[in-house]
């Protein structure tokens, strides 16, 4: 009975996900009814197992534990590789620190579920150990929290790469990135104008590519000029390129090619392409400015991408409505248990 319960609540988790996802592929909300659409639906399967339900069960635990023992070693590993590829910034650290963090929470989460016992005799060492098991629950609690809501996170934007897409696009936005020794294609951006190219030939009406991208303090031509370039060179024909080359942000690079979009005649269905782990967040400064697209990423380096994605969760939290979301979740989730232990 059970089983079919919480298949119920799978499938109106799903029902819900797929209005929301038809409507707005953007919505902050279509990532929590993702997780809990594959939640619930796990938790159904493990019940509708039968006589094989312990087995799912501690199958389940074992991938469990062998995740959290793996996450922050590897984050640490994809930290140094970064530093040691990409060069020292704060951006390449994200993954390391990302690690660290997680690793002192498991750590603080271990020390309160197996700390001595201490004598009762001893109050002033009962008490010391008492103070640290208060702080170790603060913040195993806060860590757990804040990995959930990034897996969360990072499971709706691979979600967002594999979903089926309609084709027949009148235009393609392709955002810019910065220029090697000012006038030279980056591997990043080649990865992106490739992307383009790719979907550009699928096309069976081959449509407009705008390449975007301003001229950057340290750059000798626009981005969107040498993006023009590539795509010649690639066999696009001129008449099907129109560069966008004023913007200098993101958030630019949408506005200002909506802006050449809005001015001409004919369809409007468009795509734009950008690195995999930067969809989610273009996707959202479309819905800002009403630019209806559809979002496709190119490949990133796999060594690149873990880092990438924190700097776009955190990029996604710095928004006033998504920082109190964040915060009054964690409230929710850690208060409770620190309040628990301490009364």
């Amino acid at each position: 009975m059970g089983g079919f319960i919480l298949g119920g609540i799978a499938l109106l988790f799903w029902v819900l996900l797929i209005i929301c996802f038809s409507r707005d592929r953007s919505r902050y909300r279509n990532c929590y009814l993702f997780f809990g659409a594959m939640l619930f639906t796990a938790a159904a399967l493990t019940f509708l197992a039968g006589q094989y339900q312990k087995n799912v069960i501690i199958l389940l635990v074992d991938i469990i534990f062998v995740m959290l023992l793996i996450v922050p070693v590897f984050l640490i590993c994809n930290g140094i590789l970064m530093l040691c590829r990409e060069g020292r910034s704060l951006a390449n650290l994200l993954s390391l620190i990302f690690g660290v963090v997680i690793a002192i929470g498991e750590i603080a989460a271990f020390f309160c579920v197996f700390y001595p016992e201490v004598s009762e005799a001893n109050w002033e060492i009962e008490s010391t150990f008492y103070n640290i098991s208060v702080f170790s629950i603060f913040v195993s609690m806060s860590v757990i929290y804040i990995s959930v809501s990034f897996v969360v996170f990072m499971l709706y934007c691979v979600f967002l790469q594999i979903i089926p897409r309609r084709r027949d696009f009148d235009y393609i936005i392709i955002h810019g990135a910065g220029l090697l020794e000012g006038n030279r294609i980056s591997k990043l951006l080649a990865d992106r104008l490739d992307k383009a190219v790719e979907v550009y030939k699928k096309d069976p009406t081959p449509p407009v590519l705008i390449p975007s991208g301003g001229k950057g303090s340290d750059e000798r031509i626009a981005e969107a000029e040498a993006m023009e370039q590539y795509l010649l060179e690639k066999g696009i024909p001129a008449d099907h390129i129109i560069r966008e080359d004023k913007s200098a942000t993101t958030f630019e690079n949408l506005e200002f090619s909506k802006a050449i979009i809005d001015a001409r005649d004919g369809g409007k269905y468009t795509a734009l392409v950008t690195s995999n782990y930067h969809v989610y967040r273009a996707l959202r400064y479309c819905r800002r400015i009403g630019l209806k697209c559809v979002g496709i990423g190119s490949h990133v380096a796999f060594y690149y991408w873990p880092s990438a994605l924190i700097r776009e969760y955190i990029a996604v939290h710095s928004e006033k409505k998504h920082m109190v979301f964040l915060i009054t979740g964690w409230a929710l989730c850690v208060l409770p248990f620190v309040l628990f232990f301490l009364f």
